[in-house]
Order: C-alpha cells, then sequence, then structure tokens
C-alpha cells in the first residue's frame, strides 16, 4: 500500500499530450524572460489575496503593503527560487525521472521543513494561472492556460503525495 493509491481524494490528470507540452513550453520561454518581475507578482498576489499565506515567511510575514513586498529582498529571492524550479519542470515535461525528482524535493522541504499546508500549491497553482493570463494574454489564450491547468493540478497530486509519504498530517479541517 505503500505509495500507490494514498492520493484517493484528488483524480490525477492524464499525462501531457505532446501539444500540451509544446505549448507549455513554448508559452513559459516568453514569461520566463521576465522572471524576477512574474515571480515577484506571483508572491505578492498570493500574499495580498491569500494573508495566511504569510505565516511561513518571518522575514516579510508582518508587510502589509503590496509596494512594501515588491521591495523585500527575501520575497524577491523566493520568488527567484519559485520561478526557477517551475522553469526545471517545464524543461524537463519530457523526462517524468526529472519532474518526479524536482517535485519530491520541493514536497519534503515544503512538508518537513517549512511545515506548509500542502493547500497553499493549489491556492499558488490558480495564482500562477491568475497572473500568466494578466500578463500575457497573447500567449496565454485559452488552450493554452488549460494545458497549463492540466500540469499544476498534476503538480498539486504529486507534491500532495510526497505529503502523505512523509507522514504529514493534516493541520486544518478544511475540506478539499
Amino acid at each position: 500500500m505503500q505509495g500507490e493509491g494514498v492520493v484517493d481524494h484528488l483524480e490525477r490528470p492524464s499525462p501531457l499530450t505532446d501539444k500540451e507540452r509544446v505549448m507549455i513550453q513554448d508559452s513559459w520561454a516568453k514569461v520566463y524572460q521576465n522572471c524576477d518581475d512574474v515571480g515577484v507578482a506571483i508572491l505578492v498576489r498570493l500574499f495580498v489575496n491569500f494573508p495566511s499565506s504569510k505565516q511561513y515567511f518571518t522575514q516579510f510575514k508582518h508587510i502589509e503593503e503590496p509596494e512594501e513586498l515588491e521591495r523585500s529582498a527575501q520575497l524577491r529571492k523566493h520568488a527567484h527560487r519559485v520561478m526557477n524550479a517551475i522553469n526545471t519542470l517545464v524543461e524537463s515535461l519530457d523526462n517524468s525521472d526529472k519532474v518526479a525528482s524536482v517535485l519530491k524535493l520541493v514536497g519534503k522541504a515544503h512538508a518537513l521543513r517549512h511545515k506548509v499546508e500542502p493547500v497553499y500549491f493549489k491556492i499558488l497553482s490558480g495564482v500562477i494561472l491568475e497572473v500568466l493570463g494578466e500578463e500575457f494574454p497573447e500567449v496565454v489564450t485559452p488552450e493554452v492556460a488549460a494545458a497549463w491547468t492540466k500540469l499544476l493540478a498534476t503538480v498539486y497530486c504529486s507534491i500532495t503525495t510526497v505529503y502523505e509519504e512523509v507522514g504529514w498530517t493534516k493541520l486544518s479541517t478544511s475540506t478539499g
């Protein structure tokens, strides 16, 4: 019973098609040209719209103003790490072992070291889609957005599985 079937409340999306993979990689190439600004925009939107997500960041959890968040060196540093992790995933979409390895590292760090509730990965996925759609409307068409949605749902399922493998116990009583 180890590993397989642990996440029975989430349905894992079907694997990305070649077309979806190309759409994600092509759109990401344009997004990644502005990786630092986009990463900051994503995290600022996350922290403004979901203030409870700041609780895991001692350096800026008390900052309320979006402009001040944008200037935070710690936020900028974490935004850069998030964008680089996404970049590694996107570049490795044709290498499932590499994708699994990256997600395992991210999942373990956030579960064991940072103690981040896994639901924040789902929330972050929504924020990523929202920001990419707003900032790059000519690139993130509805068809491209659908491919990104599928990828981010797969990421969330994988991260949740890692959490369960490391013995994460749900701290909140939220349903999902």
